[in-house]
Protein backbone atom coordinates (compact mmCIF):
# COMPACT_ATOMS: atom_id res chain seq x y z
CA UNK A 1 0.00 0.00 0.00
CA UNK A 2 1.25 3.53 -0.52
CA UNK A 3 -0.02 6.25 1.61
CA UNK A 4 0.46 9.51 -0.73
CA UNK A 5 0.75 13.33 0.12
CA UNK A 6 1.09 13.18 3.44
CA UNK A 7 2.99 15.19 5.94
CA UNK A 8 5.31 12.46 7.24
CA UNK A 9 7.19 12.72 10.70
CA UNK A 10 9.28 10.43 11.94
CA UNK A 11 11.39 11.74 14.93
CA UNK A 12 13.93 9.11 14.60
CA UNK A 13 14.77 9.58 10.72
CA UNK A 14 14.50 13.75 11.05
CA UNK A 15 11.40 13.57 8.61
CA UNK A 16 8.88 16.28 8.47
CA UNK A 17 7.70 17.27 5.24
CA UNK A 18 4.81 16.22 2.48
CA UNK A 19 5.71 12.65 0.98
CA UNK A 20 4.67 9.07 0.51
CA UNK A 21 4.98 6.09 2.52
CA UNK A 22 5.14 2.50 0.84
CA UNK A 23 4.69 -0.63 3.52
CA UNK A 24 4.46 -4.34 2.08
CA UNK A 25 4.28 -7.73 3.86
CA UNK A 26 3.54 -5.80 6.92
CA UNK A 27 7.06 -3.88 7.05
CA UNK A 28 7.71 -0.34 6.04
CA UNK A 29 9.14 -0.61 2.36
CA UNK A 30 9.64 2.94 1.43
CA UNK A 31 9.53 6.62 2.26
CA UNK A 32 10.42 9.18 -0.58
CA UNK A 33 8.59 11.04 -2.83
CA UNK A 34 6.53 10.33 -5.68
CA UNK A 35 6.65 6.91 -5.50
CA UNK A 36 5.63 4.57 -8.71
CA UNK A 37 2.23 2.73 -8.35
CA UNK A 38 -0.82 1.82 -10.40
CA UNK A 39 -3.61 3.46 -8.32
CA UNK A 40 -4.16 -0.03 -6.68
CA UNK A 41 -3.52 -0.09 -2.82
CA UNK A 42 -3.02 4.09 -2.41
CA UNK A 43 -4.72 6.51 -0.25
CA UNK A 44 -4.59 9.74 -0.68
CA UNK A 45 -3.34 11.74 2.70
CA UNK A 46 -3.31 15.37 1.43
CA UNK A 47 -4.20 17.77 4.71
CA UNK A 48 -3.34 14.78 6.90
CA UNK A 49 0.42 13.99 9.36
CA UNK A 50 1.38 10.16 8.77
CA UNK A 51 2.98 9.35 11.92
CA UNK A 52 4.41 5.98 13.76
CA UNK A 53 1.47 4.86 15.48
CA UNK A 54 1.31 5.79 18.83
CA UNK A 55 2.54 3.41 22.30
CA UNK A 56 0.78 3.97 25.41
CA UNK A 57 2.49 2.86 28.25
CA UNK A 58 -0.04 3.23 30.65
CA UNK A 59 -3.83 1.67 30.49
CA UNK A 60 -6.14 -0.39 32.31
CA UNK A 61 -8.23 -3.06 29.66
CA UNK A 62 -9.76 -4.65 32.95
CA UNK A 63 -9.93 -8.00 31.69
CA UNK A 64 -9.57 -10.12 33.21
CA UNK A 65 -12.14 -9.83 36.19
CA UNK A 66 -13.82 -6.65 35.62
CA UNK A 67 -15.57 -6.82 31.98
CA UNK A 68 -17.95 -4.91 32.68
CA UNK A 69 -15.98 -2.13 32.76
CA UNK A 70 -13.72 -3.18 29.58
CA UNK A 71 -12.56 -6.33 28.04
CA UNK A 72 -9.32 -6.89 25.85
CA UNK A 73 -11.46 -6.06 22.52
CA UNK A 74 -13.23 -3.23 23.63
CA UNK A 75 -9.98 -1.72 25.33
CA UNK A 76 -7.78 -2.23 22.35
CA UNK A 77 -10.67 -1.12 19.70
CA UNK A 78 -10.94 1.93 21.77
CA UNK A 79 -7.18 2.63 21.39
CA UNK A 80 -6.71 2.07 17.97
CA UNK A 81 -9.52 4.63 17.48
CA UNK A 82 -7.25 6.95 19.29
CA UNK A 83 -4.07 6.23 16.59
CA UNK A 84 -2.41 3.75 19.05
CA UNK A 85 -0.71 0.79 17.98
CA UNK A 86 0.35 -0.62 21.04
CA UNK A 87 -0.64 -0.27 24.52
CA UNK A 88 0.60 -1.79 28.25
CA UNK A 89 -1.91 -2.85 30.42
CA UNK A 90 -1.31 -2.38 33.83
CA UNK A 91 -1.36 -5.38 36.18
CA UNK A 92 -4.49 -4.42 38.61
CA UNK A 93 -6.44 -7.05 37.15
CA UNK A 94 -8.58 -9.69 38.99
CA UNK A 95 -6.87 -11.63 39.74
CA UNK A 96 -3.75 -9.40 39.20
CA UNK A 97 -1.43 -10.47 36.54
CA UNK A 98 1.18 -11.58 38.65
CA UNK A 99 3.21 -14.56 36.61
CA UNK A 100 4.97 -16.01 33.78
CA UNK A 101 1.61 -17.75 32.41
CA UNK A 102 -0.48 -14.85 33.36
CA UNK A 103 1.48 -13.18 30.85
CA UNK A 104 1.26 -15.94 28.39
CA UNK A 105 -2.67 -16.45 28.63
CA UNK A 106 -2.73 -12.27 28.17
CA UNK A 107 -0.14 -12.62 24.97
CA UNK A 108 -2.67 -15.52 23.58
CA UNK A 109 -5.71 -14.01 23.34
CA UNK A 110 -4.50 -10.87 22.12
CA UNK A 111 -3.73 -12.67 19.02
CA UNK A 112 -7.34 -13.40 18.86
CA UNK A 113 -9.31 -10.88 20.38
CA UNK A 114 -6.94 -7.31 19.92
CA UNK A 115 -6.43 -5.57 16.99
CA UNK A 116 -3.28 -3.59 18.02
CA UNK A 117 -0.07 -4.90 20.23
CA UNK A 118 -0.39 -5.89 23.83
CA UNK A 119 2.68 -5.06 25.95
CA UNK A 120 2.29 -6.72 28.90
CA UNK A 121 3.29 -5.40 32.22
CA UNK A 122 4.12 -7.66 35.42
CA UNK A 123 3.07 -6.86 38.83
CA UNK A 124 5.91 -6.34 41.36
CA UNK A 125 4.63 -8.63 43.99
CA UNK A 126 2.54 -11.33 44.10
CA UNK A 127 -1.37 -10.59 44.35
CA UNK A 128 0.22 -6.62 44.37
CA UNK A 129 0.05 -7.32 47.94
CA UNK A 130 3.14 -6.00 49.04
CA UNK A 131 4.31 -8.89 50.60
CA UNK A 132 6.42 -11.43 48.29
CA UNK A 133 8.41 -10.24 44.83
CA UNK A 134 7.04 -11.91 41.61
CA UNK A 135 9.32 -14.04 39.38
CA UNK A 136 10.44 -10.86 37.14
CA UNK A 137 12.91 -12.48 35.13
CA UNK A 138 9.90 -15.37 34.40
CA UNK A 139 7.86 -12.72 33.55
CA UNK A 140 10.02 -10.69 31.20
CA UNK A 141 10.60 -14.29 29.75
CA UNK A 142 7.08 -14.83 28.59
CA UNK A 143 7.20 -11.47 27.44
CA UNK A 144 6.60 -8.77 30.26
CA UNK A 145 8.31 -5.48 28.74
CA UNK A 146 7.41 -3.82 32.24
CA UNK A 147 7.12 -4.28 36.05
CA UNK A 148 4.75 -1.84 38.39
CA UNK A 149 2.16 -2.21 41.05
CA UNK A 150 -0.07 0.61 39.78
CA UNK A 151 -3.10 1.46 41.13
CA UNK A 152 -0.21 1.75 44.52
CA UNK A 153 2.78 1.76 46.02
CA UNK A 154 5.08 -0.63 46.86
CA UNK A 155 5.46 0.72 50.68
CA UNK A 156 7.99 -1.94 51.90
CA UNK A 157 10.93 0.03 50.70
CA UNK A 158 13.26 -3.19 51.36
CA UNK A 159 11.36 -4.96 49.27
CA UNK A 160 10.60 -2.44 46.23
CA UNK A 161 14.41 -1.68 46.67
CA UNK A 162 14.78 -5.44 45.84
CA UNK A 163 12.96 -5.52 43.17
CA UNK A 164 14.61 -2.75 41.86
CA UNK A 165 17.64 -5.05 42.22
CA UNK A 166 16.64 -7.80 40.24
CA UNK A 167 14.77 -5.97 37.66
CA UNK A 168 17.90 -3.97 37.03
CA UNK A 169 20.00 -7.43 36.62
CA UNK A 170 17.11 -8.91 34.00
CA UNK A 171 16.40 -5.38 31.94
CA UNK A 172 13.00 -4.64 33.29
CA UNK A 173 11.84 -1.22 34.17
CA UNK A 174 9.55 -0.05 36.77
CA UNK A 175 6.86 1.85 35.95
CA UNK A 176 6.21 3.93 38.57
CA UNK A 177 2.77 4.76 40.08
CA UNK A 178 3.83 7.33 43.28
CA UNK A 179 1.33 7.46 46.33
CA UNK A 180 2.06 7.22 50.00
CA UNK A 181 -0.96 5.64 50.93
CA UNK A 182 -0.24 6.80 54.46
CA UNK A 183 -0.71 10.36 53.68
CA UNK A 184 -3.63 10.01 51.10
CA UNK A 185 -5.67 9.81 54.72
CA UNK A 186 -9.12 9.01 52.93
CA UNK A 187 -8.49 12.44 50.26
CA UNK A 188 -10.91 12.14 47.20
CA UNK A 189 -10.06 15.06 45.47
CA UNK A 190 -6.81 17.48 45.47
CA UNK A 191 -6.50 19.62 48.33
CA UNK A 192 -7.70 23.13 47.32
CA UNK A 193 -10.31 24.92 45.59
CA UNK A 194 -12.49 22.74 44.86
CA UNK A 195 -12.18 20.05 48.48
CA UNK A 196 -13.20 23.25 50.14
CA UNK A 197 -15.94 24.13 47.48
CA UNK A 198 -17.30 20.73 47.97
CA UNK A 199 -16.30 19.85 51.14
CA UNK A 200 -14.66 16.98 50.72
CA UNK A 201 -11.21 15.29 51.67
CA UNK A 202 -8.36 16.54 49.88
CA UNK A 203 -4.87 14.86 48.54
CA UNK A 204 -1.77 17.17 49.12
CA UNK A 205 0.64 17.21 46.51
CA UNK A 206 3.15 15.35 49.37
CA UNK A 207 1.27 11.98 48.81
CA UNK A 208 2.94 11.89 44.93
CA UNK A 209 6.33 13.69 46.04
CA UNK A 210 7.18 11.72 49.24
CA UNK A 211 7.05 8.59 46.74
CA UNK A 212 8.37 10.20 43.76
CA UNK A 213 11.80 11.22 45.45
CA UNK A 214 12.13 7.81 47.04
CA UNK A 215 11.93 5.95 43.50
CA UNK A 216 14.24 8.25 41.75
CA UNK A 217 16.72 7.82 44.77
CA UNK A 218 16.37 3.81 44.39
CA UNK A 219 17.03 4.03 40.59
CA UNK A 220 20.17 6.30 41.00
CA UNK A 221 21.06 3.57 43.67
CA UNK A 222 19.91 0.47 41.88
CA UNK A 223 20.74 1.17 38.27
CA UNK A 224 16.97 0.26 37.48
CA UNK A 225 15.01 2.15 35.09
CA UNK A 226 12.31 3.90 36.82
CA UNK A 227 9.50 5.66 34.85
CA UNK A 228 7.28 8.14 36.58
CA UNK A 229 3.88 7.37 36.24
CA UNK A 230 0.95 10.26 35.64
CA UNK A 231 2.61 12.86 37.28
CA UNK A 232 0.64 15.62 38.37
CA UNK A 233 2.59 17.90 40.28
CA UNK A 234 4.94 20.99 39.84
CA UNK A 235 7.78 19.37 41.91
CA UNK A 236 7.49 16.08 40.55
CA UNK A 237 8.60 17.76 37.21
CA UNK A 238 11.74 19.37 39.60
CA UNK A 239 12.56 16.10 41.16
CA UNK A 240 12.34 14.26 37.77
CA UNK A 241 14.70 17.14 36.11
CA UNK A 242 17.22 16.92 39.33
CA UNK A 243 17.97 13.14 39.20
CA UNK A 244 17.99 13.05 34.85
CA UNK A 245 21.02 15.76 36.06
CA UNK A 246 22.38 13.39 38.16
CA UNK A 247 22.56 10.73 35.83
CA UNK A 248 20.18 8.35 37.56
CA UNK A 249 18.31 5.57 34.62
CA UNK A 250 14.85 7.69 34.60
CA UNK A 251 12.14 8.77 32.73
CA UNK A 252 8.58 10.29 33.06
CA UNK A 253 5.16 10.78 31.40
CA UNK A 254 2.47 12.92 32.02
CA UNK A 255 -1.44 12.54 31.12
CA UNK A 256 -3.49 14.46 29.11
CA UNK A 257 -6.10 15.39 31.89
CA UNK A 258 -3.29 16.61 34.36
CA UNK A 259 -2.16 19.44 31.58
CA UNK A 260 -5.40 19.68 30.21
CA UNK A 261 -7.77 20.74 33.41
CA UNK A 262 -7.21 21.66 36.58
CA UNK A 263 -9.16 21.53 39.89
CA UNK A 264 -10.56 25.25 39.40
CA UNK A 265 -12.63 23.64 36.38
CA UNK A 266 -14.44 20.54 38.50
CA UNK A 267 -17.99 22.05 38.38
CA UNK A 268 -19.45 20.32 41.33
CA UNK A 269 -20.06 16.95 42.66
CA UNK A 270 -19.18 15.07 39.69
CA UNK A 271 -17.13 12.01 39.69
CA UNK A 272 -15.92 11.96 35.96
CA UNK A 273 -13.50 14.26 37.21
CA UNK A 274 -12.46 11.68 40.07
CA UNK A 275 -8.78 10.33 39.33
CA UNK A 276 -5.78 9.48 41.30
CA UNK A 277 -3.79 11.43 41.13
CA UNK A 278 -6.24 13.95 41.24
CA UNK A 279 -6.52 17.32 39.13
CA UNK A 280 -4.76 19.47 40.64
CA UNK A 281 -4.30 23.49 40.59
CA UNK A 282 -3.66 25.38 37.45
CA UNK A 283 0.02 26.24 39.10
CA UNK A 284 0.40 22.65 39.01
CA UNK A 285 -1.17 22.32 35.38
CA UNK A 286 0.99 24.90 33.78
CA UNK A 287 4.38 23.87 35.55
CA UNK A 288 3.80 20.59 33.77
CA UNK A 289 3.25 22.29 30.71
CA UNK A 290 6.20 24.34 30.87
CA UNK A 291 8.58 20.75 31.83
CA UNK A 292 6.99 19.28 28.89
CA UNK A 293 8.14 22.18 26.35
CA UNK A 294 11.32 22.40 28.48
CA UNK A 295 11.81 18.51 27.67
CA UNK A 296 11.77 17.03 31.20
CA UNK A 297 8.71 14.77 30.48
CA UNK A 298 9.64 11.72 28.16
CA UNK A 299 5.87 10.68 27.35
CA UNK A 300 2.21 11.19 27.57
CA UNK A 301 0.53 8.65 28.65
CA UNK A 302 -3.34 8.61 29.32
CA UNK A 303 -3.89 6.21 32.49
CA UNK A 304 -7.21 4.83 30.13
CA UNK A 305 -9.56 3.59 33.27
CA UNK A 306 -13.00 3.16 32.64
CA UNK A 307 -15.42 2.56 34.81
CA UNK A 308 -19.70 1.86 34.48
CA UNK A 309 -21.34 4.45 34.79
CA UNK A 310 -23.54 3.22 37.80
CA UNK A 311 -20.12 3.57 39.94
CA UNK A 312 -19.52 6.98 38.56
CA UNK A 313 -22.79 8.47 39.65
CA UNK A 314 -22.18 7.49 43.08
CA UNK A 315 -20.36 11.02 43.56
CA UNK A 316 -16.69 12.11 44.45
CA UNK A 317 -16.98 10.31 48.33
CA UNK A 318 -17.83 6.92 46.75
CA UNK A 319 -16.76 6.34 42.75
CA UNK A 320 -13.89 4.96 41.97
CA UNK A 321 -10.71 7.09 40.55
CA UNK A 322 -10.35 7.21 36.84
CA UNK A 323 -11.38 8.19 33.34
CA UNK A 324 -11.24 6.73 29.72
CA UNK A 325 -8.26 8.63 27.67
CA UNK A 326 -7.39 6.47 24.77
CA UNK A 327 -10.46 7.85 22.29
CA UNK A 328 -9.26 11.68 23.78
CA UNK A 329 -5.50 11.80 24.09
CA UNK A 330 -4.21 12.78 20.66
CA UNK A 331 -6.94 15.59 20.18
CA UNK A 332 -6.20 16.84 23.97
CA UNK A 333 -2.78 16.90 22.80
CA UNK A 334 -2.32 18.71 19.94
CA UNK A 335 -5.07 21.62 21.35
CA UNK A 336 -3.59 22.14 24.37
CA UNK A 337 0.44 21.84 23.90
CA UNK A 338 0.57 22.29 19.88
CA UNK A 339 -1.63 24.41 19.15
CA UNK A 340 -1.43 26.02 22.99
CA UNK A 341 2.10 26.52 21.20
CA UNK A 342 4.29 24.56 23.87
CA UNK A 343 5.28 21.61 21.02
CA UNK A 344 5.71 21.06 17.96
CA UNK A 345 4.41 17.80 16.19
CA UNK A 346 7.86 15.71 15.65
CA UNK A 347 7.75 16.53 19.85
CA UNK A 348 4.10 14.84 19.76
CA UNK A 349 4.90 12.05 18.19
CA UNK A 350 7.85 11.72 20.11
CA UNK A 351 6.26 11.77 23.30
CA UNK A 352 3.32 9.59 22.35
CA UNK A 353 5.15 7.17 19.90
CA UNK A 354 8.71 7.25 19.56
CA UNK A 355 10.04 7.39 23.57
CA UNK A 356 7.48 5.16 24.97
CA UNK A 357 8.71 2.43 22.61
CA UNK A 358 12.39 3.60 23.25
CA UNK A 359 11.46 2.95 27.18
CA UNK A 360 10.07 -0.58 26.46
CA UNK A 361 12.05 -1.97 23.83
CA UNK A 362 9.36 -1.83 21.86
CA UNK A 363 9.60 -1.90 18.09
CA UNK A 364 7.43 0.93 17.32
CA UNK A 365 7.56 4.49 17.36
CA UNK A 366 9.98 5.11 13.74
CA UNK A 367 8.46 4.58 9.91
CA UNK A 368 12.15 3.36 9.20
CA UNK A 369 12.72 0.82 6.18
CA UNK A 370 11.88 -2.78 8.28
CA UNK A 371 9.95 -1.52 11.00
CA UNK A 372 6.91 -2.33 11.23
CA UNK A 373 3.95 -0.90 9.15
CA UNK A 374 2.41 0.61 13.00
CA UNK A 375 1.31 3.91 11.20
CA UNK A 376 -1.52 6.43 12.68
CA UNK A 377 -3.13 9.15 9.96
CA UNK A 378 -4.20 12.03 11.79
CA UNK A 379 -5.38 15.66 11.18
CA UNK A 380 -5.59 18.99 13.07
CA UNK A 381 -9.03 19.67 12.40
CA UNK A 382 -11.60 20.85 15.02
CA UNK A 383 -14.09 18.44 16.17
CA UNK A 384 -16.36 17.68 19.37
CA UNK A 385 -15.57 14.92 21.41
CA UNK A 386 -18.63 12.92 22.11
CA UNK A 387 -18.42 10.19 24.19
CA UNK A 388 -21.74 8.27 23.20
CA UNK A 389 -19.36 7.08 20.12
CA UNK A 390 -16.57 5.95 22.38
CA UNK A 391 -15.34 2.37 21.76
CA UNK A 392 -14.41 1.34 24.94
CA UNK A 393 -17.71 0.56 27.33
CA UNK A 394 -16.40 3.46 29.41
CA UNK A 395 -17.50 6.93 28.76
CA UNK A 396 -16.72 8.19 31.71
CA UNK A 397 -14.99 11.35 30.62
CA UNK A 398 -14.78 15.05 32.07
CA UNK A 399 -14.26 16.08 28.26
CA UNK A 400 -17.21 15.46 26.98
CA UNK A 401 -18.86 17.86 24.79
CA UNK A 402 -15.45 20.29 24.12
CA UNK A 403 -14.71 21.14 21.44
CA UNK A 404 -10.77 20.25 20.28
CA UNK A 405 -8.65 20.26 17.49
CA UNK A 406 -6.93 17.19 15.91
CA UNK A 407 -8.57 13.67 14.89
CA UNK A 408 -7.73 9.99 14.16
CA UNK A 409 -8.51 9.02 10.30
CA UNK A 410 -6.61 5.65 10.40
CA UNK A 411 -4.80 3.45 12.11
CA UNK A 412 -2.75 0.26 10.76
CA UNK A 413 -0.97 -2.14 12.56
CA UNK A 414 1.38 -4.50 10.52
CA UNK A 415 -0.18 -3.02 7.58
CA UNK A 416 -3.51 -4.02 8.18
CA UNK A 417 -6.15 -1.03 8.66
CA UNK A 418 -7.89 -1.81 12.27
CA UNK A 419 -9.25 1.59 12.23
Amino acid sequence: MILRNGHVIDPVNGIDRVTDVAFRDGVIAAVADNLPGDGEGELDCRGAYVVPGFVDLHVHLRDPGQTAKETLATGTAAAAAGGYTAVAPMPNTTPSTDSAEKIATLLGRAKTECPIKLLPVTAVTIGQEGIELADLAAAKEAGAVAMSEDGKSVMDILLYREALRKAAEVGLPMLAHCEDKNLVAGGVINEGIASEKLGLPGITNAVEDVITARDLILAGETGCHVHLCHCSTAFSATLLKAAKEAGYPVSGEVCPHHFAMCDDEIPGDDANYKMNPPLRSRADMEALREAIRDGVFDCISTDHAPHTAEEKARGFAKAPFGIVGSETAFALTYTTLVKGGYIDMPTLVRLMSTNPSRIVGHTGGTLSIGAPADIAIVTGEECRIDARYFRSKGKNTPFDGRRVYGKVLATFVDGARVY
